[in-house]
Protein backbone atom coordinates (compact mmCIF):
# COMPACT_ATOMS: atom_id res chain seq x y z
CA UNK A 1 0.00 0.00 0.00
CA UNK A 2 1.27 3.54 -0.75
CA UNK A 3 1.75 6.17 1.83
CA UNK A 4 -0.48 8.39 0.11
CA UNK A 5 -3.30 6.11 0.02
CA UNK A 6 -2.47 4.88 3.50
CA UNK A 7 -3.05 8.42 4.73
CA UNK A 8 -6.02 8.83 2.70
CA UNK A 9 -7.28 5.44 4.49
CA UNK A 10 -6.47 6.85 8.15
CA UNK A 11 -8.14 10.32 7.21
CA UNK A 12 -11.53 8.41 5.45
CA UNK A 13 -11.74 6.38 9.31
CA UNK A 14 -11.08 9.78 11.33
CA UNK A 15 -13.01 11.35 9.73
CA UNK A 16 -15.76 8.61 10.50
CA UNK A 17 -15.19 8.06 13.52
CA UNK A 18 -15.57 11.75 13.99
CA UNK A 19 -19.07 11.92 12.93
CA UNK A 20 -20.29 8.98 14.86
CA UNK A 21 -19.12 11.00 18.16
CA UNK A 22 -22.63 12.02 19.45
CA UNK A 23 -23.61 15.43 18.67
CA UNK A 24 -24.10 15.91 22.92
CA UNK A 25 -20.33 14.94 23.26
CA UNK A 26 -19.09 16.91 20.79
CA UNK A 27 -20.81 20.55 22.16
CA UNK A 28 -20.29 19.51 25.71
CA UNK A 29 -18.47 22.09 27.68
CA UNK A 30 -17.87 23.24 31.38
CA UNK A 31 -18.73 25.65 33.94
CA UNK A 32 -17.69 27.06 36.90
CA UNK A 33 -19.89 27.54 39.70
CA UNK A 34 -20.02 29.10 43.10
CA UNK A 35 -22.35 28.11 45.61
CA UNK A 36 -23.77 28.65 48.85
CA UNK A 37 -23.04 26.06 51.32
CA UNK A 38 -26.37 25.39 52.62
CA UNK A 39 -27.59 24.06 48.45
CA UNK A 40 -24.31 21.64 48.62
CA UNK A 41 -25.87 18.61 48.17
CA UNK A 42 -29.06 19.90 45.95
CA UNK A 43 -26.35 21.49 43.68
CA UNK A 44 -24.24 18.29 43.46
CA UNK A 45 -27.42 16.86 42.44
CA UNK A 46 -28.56 19.08 40.02
CA UNK A 47 -24.91 18.87 38.27
CA UNK A 48 -25.28 15.38 37.61
CA UNK A 49 -28.44 15.52 35.74
CA UNK A 50 -27.58 18.83 34.17
CA UNK A 51 -24.67 16.64 32.79
CA UNK A 52 -26.46 13.70 31.40
CA UNK A 53 -29.36 16.02 29.70
CA UNK A 54 -26.79 18.66 28.28
CA UNK A 55 -23.66 16.39 28.01
CA UNK A 56 -21.90 19.98 29.73
CA UNK A 57 -20.11 19.90 32.88
CA UNK A 58 -20.79 22.29 36.15
CA UNK A 59 -17.77 22.68 38.14
CA UNK A 60 -18.68 23.25 42.02
CA UNK A 61 -17.25 25.27 44.16
CA UNK A 62 -18.84 25.76 47.99
CA UNK A 63 -18.36 28.28 50.40
CA UNK A 64 -20.25 31.14 52.75
CA UNK A 65 -21.94 33.51 49.88
CA UNK A 66 -19.92 36.68 51.76
CA UNK A 67 -16.82 34.60 50.89
CA UNK A 68 -17.82 33.34 47.46
CA UNK A 69 -18.30 36.82 46.54
CA UNK A 70 -14.95 38.25 47.88
CA UNK A 71 -13.14 35.57 45.50
CA UNK A 72 -15.82 36.82 42.53
CA UNK A 73 -14.79 40.75 43.43
CA UNK A 74 -11.00 39.36 43.42
CA UNK A 75 -11.54 37.72 40.03
CA UNK A 76 -11.83 34.19 40.92
CA UNK A 77 -12.93 32.62 37.14
CA UNK A 78 -16.62 31.48 38.50
CA UNK A 79 -19.46 31.52 35.90
CA UNK A 80 -22.17 31.74 37.57
CA UNK A 81 -22.88 32.57 41.46
CA UNK A 82 -25.48 30.51 43.65
CA UNK A 83 -26.14 32.77 46.56
CA UNK A 84 -28.11 32.05 49.64
CA UNK A 85 -29.50 35.52 49.49
CA UNK A 86 -31.01 38.11 47.25
CA UNK A 87 -28.45 41.27 47.95
CA UNK A 88 -25.10 39.70 46.73
CA UNK A 89 -26.39 39.26 43.02
CA UNK A 90 -27.92 42.15 42.77
CA UNK A 91 -24.74 43.87 44.35
CA UNK A 92 -22.84 41.90 41.60
CA UNK A 93 -24.89 43.09 38.63
CA UNK A 94 -24.55 46.91 40.66
CA UNK A 95 -20.36 46.23 40.37
CA UNK A 96 -20.03 45.14 37.37
CA UNK A 97 -19.55 41.39 38.10
CA UNK A 98 -22.64 40.16 37.28
CA UNK A 99 -24.94 40.43 33.68
CA UNK A 100 -27.88 42.79 33.83
CA UNK A 101 -30.77 40.91 33.71
CA UNK A 102 -29.69 37.83 34.86
CA UNK A 103 -30.57 37.33 38.28
CA UNK A 104 -33.13 35.05 39.62
CA UNK A 105 -34.58 33.53 42.87
CA UNK A 106 -33.50 29.93 42.65
CA UNK A 107 -34.75 28.60 46.11
CA UNK A 108 -36.19 29.27 49.32
CA UNK A 109 -34.44 28.07 52.19
CA UNK A 110 -35.60 27.26 55.72
CA UNK A 111 -33.54 27.37 58.91
CA UNK A 112 -34.31 24.55 61.92
CA UNK A 113 -33.36 24.11 65.52
CA UNK A 114 -31.49 20.62 65.37
CA UNK A 115 -29.48 18.66 67.65
CA UNK A 116 -28.57 14.92 67.33
CA UNK A 117 -30.17 14.20 71.07
CA UNK A 118 -33.95 13.41 70.74
CA UNK A 119 -34.44 14.59 73.78
CA UNK A 120 -32.70 18.03 73.39
CA UNK A 121 -34.95 20.41 71.10
CA UNK A 122 -38.48 20.82 72.20
CA UNK A 123 -39.08 24.02 70.16
CA UNK A 124 -38.44 27.66 71.12
CA UNK A 125 -38.84 26.79 74.96
CA UNK A 126 -35.67 25.01 74.26
CA UNK A 127 -33.85 28.30 73.73
CA UNK A 128 -36.15 30.25 76.25
CA UNK A 129 -34.43 27.93 78.98
CA UNK A 130 -31.15 27.61 77.58
CA UNK A 131 -30.21 24.79 79.27
CA UNK A 132 -26.87 24.22 76.96
CA UNK A 133 -23.38 25.42 76.88
CA UNK A 134 -23.15 25.59 72.93
CA UNK A 135 -25.90 27.02 70.31
CA UNK A 136 -23.96 26.99 66.95
CA UNK A 137 -24.76 29.52 64.05
CA UNK A 138 -23.35 30.13 60.69
CA UNK A 139 -21.67 33.62 60.55
CA UNK A 140 -24.72 36.19 60.08
CA UNK A 141 -21.70 38.74 58.81
CA UNK A 142 -20.79 36.33 55.79
CA UNK A 143 -23.91 33.69 55.81
CA UNK A 144 -27.37 34.73 55.51
CA UNK A 145 -28.25 31.75 56.93
CA UNK A 146 -26.51 32.84 60.44
CA UNK A 147 -28.59 36.23 59.75
CA UNK A 148 -32.18 34.20 59.35
CA UNK A 149 -30.74 32.38 63.07
CA UNK A 150 -29.62 36.13 64.73
CA UNK A 151 -33.30 37.26 63.61
CA UNK A 152 -35.20 34.68 65.28
CA UNK A 153 -33.06 34.71 68.23
CA UNK A 154 -34.22 38.42 68.51
CA UNK A 155 -37.70 37.77 67.58
CA UNK A 156 -38.01 35.51 70.58
CA UNK A 157 -36.22 37.62 72.98
CA UNK A 158 -33.30 35.68 73.96
CA UNK A 159 -30.82 37.05 71.79
CA UNK A 160 -28.80 38.73 74.51
CA UNK A 161 -29.46 36.13 77.22
CA UNK A 162 -27.72 33.48 74.81
CA UNK A 163 -25.35 35.49 72.71
CA UNK A 164 -22.37 34.35 75.13
CA UNK A 165 -23.58 30.62 74.07
CA UNK A 166 -22.83 31.06 70.22
CA UNK A 167 -20.15 29.41 68.19
CA UNK A 168 -19.97 30.39 64.59
CA UNK A 169 -19.30 28.17 62.01
CA UNK A 170 -17.82 29.99 58.50
CA UNK A 171 -20.80 28.64 56.56
CA UNK A 172 -23.63 26.40 57.21
CA UNK A 173 -21.88 23.69 56.33
CA UNK A 174 -19.51 24.08 58.88
CA UNK A 175 -22.13 25.21 61.58
CA UNK A 176 -23.64 21.29 60.69
CA UNK A 177 -20.64 19.98 61.49
CA UNK A 178 -20.13 21.43 64.90
CA UNK A 179 -23.58 20.22 65.78
CA UNK A 180 -23.01 16.84 64.03
CA UNK A 181 -19.94 16.25 65.99
CA UNK A 182 -21.54 17.29 69.39
CA UNK A 183 -19.03 20.24 69.82
CA UNK A 184 -22.23 22.38 70.09
CA UNK A 185 -25.00 20.91 71.55
CA UNK A 186 -27.35 22.17 69.27
CA UNK A 187 -27.52 24.97 66.07
CA UNK A 188 -29.64 26.27 63.60
CA UNK A 189 -29.17 24.18 60.36
CA UNK A 190 -30.21 24.62 57.01
CA UNK A 191 -33.66 22.09 56.30
CA UNK A 192 -31.57 20.80 53.27
CA UNK A 193 -28.98 19.66 55.52
CA UNK A 194 -31.55 17.58 57.24
CA UNK A 195 -33.66 15.26 54.34
CA UNK A 196 -33.39 12.30 55.00
CA UNK A 197 -32.33 12.18 58.99
CA UNK A 198 -34.41 10.89 60.92
CA UNK A 199 -32.43 11.06 63.90
CA UNK A 200 -31.94 13.99 66.54
CA UNK A 201 -34.84 16.40 67.88
CA UNK A 202 -35.69 19.23 65.84
CA UNK A 203 -37.89 22.43 65.49
CA UNK A 204 -38.94 24.24 62.23
CA UNK A 205 -38.66 27.67 62.84
CA UNK A 206 -41.81 29.50 62.03
CA UNK A 207 -41.24 31.87 59.00
CA UNK A 208 -42.81 34.56 60.39
CA UNK A 209 -39.34 34.73 63.14
CA UNK A 210 -36.93 35.42 60.37
CA UNK A 211 -37.13 37.35 56.71
CA UNK A 212 -37.44 34.79 53.92
CA UNK A 213 -34.29 32.92 52.83
CA UNK A 214 -34.50 34.32 49.30
CA UNK A 215 -31.68 32.93 47.33
CA UNK A 216 -30.53 34.31 44.15
CA UNK A 217 -28.25 33.10 41.06
CA UNK A 218 -26.60 34.91 38.97
CA UNK A 219 -24.99 34.86 35.06
CA UNK A 220 -21.35 36.63 35.71
CA UNK A 221 -19.46 38.83 33.90
CA UNK A 222 -17.46 36.89 30.88
CA UNK A 223 -19.97 34.25 31.11
CA UNK A 224 -22.64 35.74 28.56
CA UNK A 225 -20.78 34.09 25.56
CA UNK A 226 -19.82 30.49 27.65
CA UNK A 227 -22.71 28.03 25.95
CA UNK A 228 -22.49 26.03 29.21
CA UNK A 229 -22.59 28.41 31.53
CA UNK A 230 -25.70 29.83 29.79
CA UNK A 231 -27.37 26.37 30.07
CA UNK A 232 -26.62 25.76 33.32
CA UNK A 233 -28.78 28.65 34.07
CA UNK A 234 -31.73 27.84 32.12
CA UNK A 235 -31.66 23.80 34.02
CA UNK A 236 -31.43 25.90 37.33
CA UNK A 237 -34.98 27.15 36.03
CA UNK A 238 -36.53 24.11 34.54
CA UNK A 239 -39.04 21.59 35.93
CA UNK A 240 -35.84 18.76 36.19
CA UNK A 241 -34.03 20.86 38.59
CA UNK A 242 -36.76 22.10 40.29
CA UNK A 243 -37.68 18.43 41.81
CA UNK A 244 -34.31 18.43 42.92
CA UNK A 245 -34.25 21.60 44.62
CA UNK A 246 -38.08 20.94 46.44
CA UNK A 247 -36.72 17.22 47.24
CA UNK A 248 -34.36 19.12 49.25
CA UNK A 249 -36.62 21.29 51.31
CA UNK A 250 -36.61 24.09 49.79
CA UNK A 251 -39.68 25.98 47.71
CA UNK A 252 -38.49 26.36 44.21
CA UNK A 253 -39.04 29.79 42.67
CA UNK A 254 -37.90 31.03 39.48
CA UNK A 255 -38.50 35.13 40.46
CA UNK A 256 -36.68 36.95 37.96
CA UNK A 257 -34.91 40.40 38.96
Amino acid sequence: MSRSLARTLFAAIVGGLLLALPIKAANAGETHVAVAANFTDAAKEIAESFAETTGHEAVMSFGSTGQLYNQIAQGAPFDVFLAADVERPARAIAEGYGVPGSAFTYAIGRIVLWSPDAAMVKGAETLRGGDFDKLAIANPETAPYGKAAIETLQALGVYEALRGKLVQGNNIAQTFQFVETRNAELGFVALSQLMGRESGSRWLVPLDLYQPIRQDAVLLSGADDNKAAKAFVTFLQGPEARVIIERYGYSAETKTN
